[in-house]
Order: structure tokens, then C-alpha cells, then sequence
């Protein structure tokens, strides 16, 4: 799932909302050990897992639309174990502080859903269960491994179980580009190379946008090329925004915003949907929940879209990324581990329930198994009769597993939107966003009590 600000687009096209200054969560991989870094303080954890006596009554939070349904069906099905469910508002001033201060005052819930760049940051305020005892060890084959090592920690322990992700692909203007005589680029080379050829043509029509403050965005095409903007040693984080991997990302993207290149607008926004309306940008590299945000904004493109692997910077590879997920959750002050554990599996698991949470909430599965689902084998109208889920299979096969998210990510999307704010007004750049970020990062983490220095 991706999270955005204000609005919905969950999985397959409905965004939850989440603080615009924050960015959107990313998505990728969380090999992180929190629990072995100073200041962390000692971990929720626990090595008993027994089923409980008795009736059993959890409480959840979430903000997927329609995920009722799927409480319901578990509800129905175990008598013994009831859910009550609490529908809240997704993202950082929702969800997250209000979650936040249940912890603070000891009446969590027993599970939450949390995206998977915040997840560090709970594992820092001690508030997940390590529920590693309450599951069998082959669980984790269920899933991709970059969704799974988001909620493992460099494997030292189980505190949620991934329920989404958001493989990347490019979607693109088939007609556009046969009216413009190009072909659908392969590698970031090729991809501004046409940018140039189209541009030539039609100085008012333009390749893709440059966002401000879709910083998940941005994470993940650092991480396709192998960025590691965070890593632990002993009792150290070593932090690295501006890594050499993300360095040439962002001079790649300066290059094309000071040609003129990339249109300088925020996606999401009516500028960006009159844009794609009127053929003025001709790509969007974007997440699998990207699909139906185009067939909702512009209807009136139907059947003009088709879907491509996203470009690779080496010719022949076949790296993706991902921009966003989120997990279920389960909190440190749970009375029945064993029953929210369970819960959360089944949640994510089972066939019935996965079919549900595609349906009423758009959610594209973290497991294997629920790239079977008959919505995402179906071909696309509005693509043109495309296959296009076969097009994200393959991406999230393709992630980086091992892209660690510091605990202070809210601090990083934060300052990197208002550097890539004065980048794009002309005022910096955005490899000095980078600079800025690493710097803020490195004194949030600080703030924080832990031990940290720039690699």
C-alpha cells in the first residue's frame, strides 16, 4: 500500500492518507537489527506463544477500505477468536500518533497496520511483539523476500506480517509514442534520449514529472540502483543518503529538469491529471497501485496505455523497485500474541481474505500465492487488453531485499520534499537535497539517543 497524503491510492488504485511533508512510504526492505543499536533500550519480544483459554476478543487497527469484510469472514469462521475492528485515518497524523500515544498510555491495540518504512520506528518505541514463536519457521516462504525482510529485522524476530507491496513499472502512452516515432526505452539512457526526440518534436509535451514530494518515489529508484541509505554495524548506524548509487539518481534527474525535460508539477494534482489528459506526458514510472489512479483521473485515455518493465541502468537487467506496502502488526501489550499472530497470517494468507482485500481495497499481495487472485489474471481494458499484473509479478521478483529504512524516516522524506522544493525552484540542486537529508537524518537519529555516523 501505498500511503499518500490526504487522499487514497491502496494497492491497485485507492490511496490512504498520510502527512504530505512526510512523502509516501517506500517500500522496500527493512534488514535492520534496532534492537542490537544504542539507545534502542530493550525489545517488546517474547518467547512464549501459547494459545489463549477461553474466549478470545482482539482489537485492529486499519485503514483499508473494506477490510471489515475480510473481519467479518475470520469472525464467522472463529467463534473463539473475535476482531474487533477500528476503522482510523491512514498515515502520520492519523494512525501512526494516535498509535503513538496508545502506547505511551498502555491501551494499544493488539494489532495495527503500519507501512513498512515505519516500522523501525515502532521497533524504537518498543511497541511490536516479536511474535517469531507464535508462527512456524517456513512462514516466510510465503512471501516475496524484500516484503518479508520488512518486518524480520535482519532476522531477529517476526513483528508483523507483510500485507502489501508496490512493485514498479513504467506505464506509458503507446499511441504517443507511435505518433512521435519512438520506441519504449529499456535503460535510463534510453529513457532520455526520448525525452529529447519527443521534446524536439513538441517543446510543450514532455516525458514524465518530477514530484516534489513523492520521496518514496524517489527511495525506490535510488534503491534499483543499489542505494543503501542505512546500515548497522555493531552498535552503530552508519547513514548514507547521499551515497554514491543516489548520487548519480539524483544528477540523472538534474540533468532533465535543466533541459526542460520532466515537467515540474506534484503528481496526484489536477496540473498532473490535465496533463496526462491532454497527452502532454507521455510516462509515469510508478507502483502497481498506479493502474487504477490513471483509469480514475483520466477516464478519457482508455485503451491509450500500455505497461513496461521500468528502465534499468545497466542494458539486460532486470531490477525493479517498490513504492510502498504495509504490514499487520502486532503491539507489544497484546494478552494473545498466539491469536493476533494467527489473525495477521490468515489476514494475508488465506485465499478468500486476499480476494476480499484486492476487491474493496485494491491491495496488491505480499505473498506468492496471491498473484493467483482472478482480478490479476485478467487482461486490462483500459490497457489496451494487456496483462499488466504479469508485468508487476515479475518486478516485485526483481526488488532489492536489502535497502534498510532508518527509524527517522518521517525526518528524511521531510527534508528531502523541501530540498527537491528548492531544487526544482532553482535555488539548489538535488544532489544538495541529498546533503540535506543526510544531515537532518543523522540529527533526528541522534535526537534519538542512538549511535550514528555518516559512512
Amino acid at each position: 500500500m501505498k500511503s499518500e497524503r490526504g487522499n487514497r491510492i491502496v494497492g491497485t488504485g485507492i490511496r490512504p492518507g498520510r502527512l504530505r511533508a512526510v512523502g509516501t512510504a517506500l517500500v522496500l526492505s527493512l534488514a535492520v537489527a534496532v534492537a542490537g543499536c544504542s539507545g534502542a533500550g530493550p525489545q517488546a519480544a517474547s518467547t512464549a506463544c501459547e494459545p489463549s483459554t477461553g474466549a478470545v476478543k482482539l482489537s485492529f487497527w486499519s485503514w483499508v477500505p473494506g477490510i471489515d469484510d475480510a473481519v467479518d469472514l475470520w469472525n464467522a469462521q472463529h467463534p473463539k477468536v473475535q476482531v474487533e475492528l477500528n476503522t482510523v485515518p491512514g498515515g502520520n497524523q492519523g494512525t501512526y500518533q494516535n498509535l503513538s500515544n496508545a502506547l505511551k498510555a498502555g491501551n494499544e491495540p493488539d494489532l495495527a497496520q503500519i507501512e513498512y518504512d515505519t516500522l523501525p520506528s515502532f521497533r524504537l518505541q518498543q511497541g511490536l511483539r516479536d511474535i517469531s514463536h507464535c508462527l512456524k519457521t517456513d512462514t516466510g516462504d510465503q512471501f516475496f523476500d524484500f516484503a518479508w525482510k520488512q518486518v524480520t529485522f535482519g532476522n531477529t524476530g517476526v513483528y508483523a506480517i507483510p500485507q502489501d507491496t508496490g512493485p514498479m513499472a513504467m506505464f506509458y502512452r503507446k499511441d504517443l509514442f507511435e505518433k512521435y516515432g519512438v520506441e519504449v526505452p529499456k535503460t535510463w539512457a534510453q529513457f532520455a534520449a526520448v525525452a529529447e526526440a519527443v521534446h524536439k518534436q513538441d517543446p510543450t509535451v514532455q516525458i514524465t514529472h518530477f514530484p516534489q514530494r513523492d520521496t518514496g518515489w524517489f527511495a525506490g529508484l535510488a534503491s534499483q540502483n543499489g542505494a543503501r541509505w542505512a546500515q548497522i554495524d555493531g552498535d552503530k548506524w552508519l547513514v548514507n543518503i547521499d551515497d554514491a548509487p543516489t548520487e548519480e539518481v539524483a544528477k540523472y534527474w538534474q540533468n532533465l529538469i535543466d533541459r526542460g525535460l520532466v515537467a515540474n508539477m506534484q503528481g496526484f494534482s489536477q496540473q498532473w491529471n490535465k496533463a496526462l489528459a491532454d497527452g502532454k506526458l507521455l510516462t509515469w514510472v510508478s507502483a502497481v497501485w498506479g493502474n487504477a489512479t490513471l483509469a480514475s483521473n483520466v477516464p478519457t485515455t482508455s485503451g491509450k496505455w500500455a505497461l513496461a518493465p521500468m528502465p534499468t541502468w545497466k542494458d539486460g537487467e532486470h531490477t525493479a523497485a517498490n513504492w510502498g506496502g504495509s504490514s499487520t502488526a502486532v503491539l507489544r501489550g497484546s494478552d494473545h500474541p498466539y491469536e493476533a499472530a494467527q489473525f495477521a497470517l490468515w489476514l494475508n494468507t488465506d485465499p478468500d481474505s486476499l480476494k476480499l482485500l484486492n476487491q474493496n481495497g485494491g491491495l496488491y499481495p505480499a505473498t506468492r500465492a496471491g498473484l493467483d487472485l482472478p482480478f490479476l489474471k485478467q487482461p486490462s481494458q483500459f490497457y489496451g487488453g494487456q496483462h499488466i499484473f504479469d508485468v508487476f509479478a515479475q518486478a516485485a521478483d526483481n526488488v532489492d531485499p536489502d535497502f534498510i529504512w532508518s527509524p527517522t524516516m518521517t525526518q528524511t522524506y521531510a527534508s528531502l520534499a523541501d530540498g527537491f522544493g528548492a531544487a526544482l525552484g532553482g535555488d539548489s540542486t538535488l544532489s544538495e537535497a541529498l546533503v540535506g537529508a543526510q544531515e537532518d537524518t543523522i540529527t533526528a537519529m541522534r535526537l534519538q539517543a542512538l549511535e550514528v555516523e555518516p559512512k
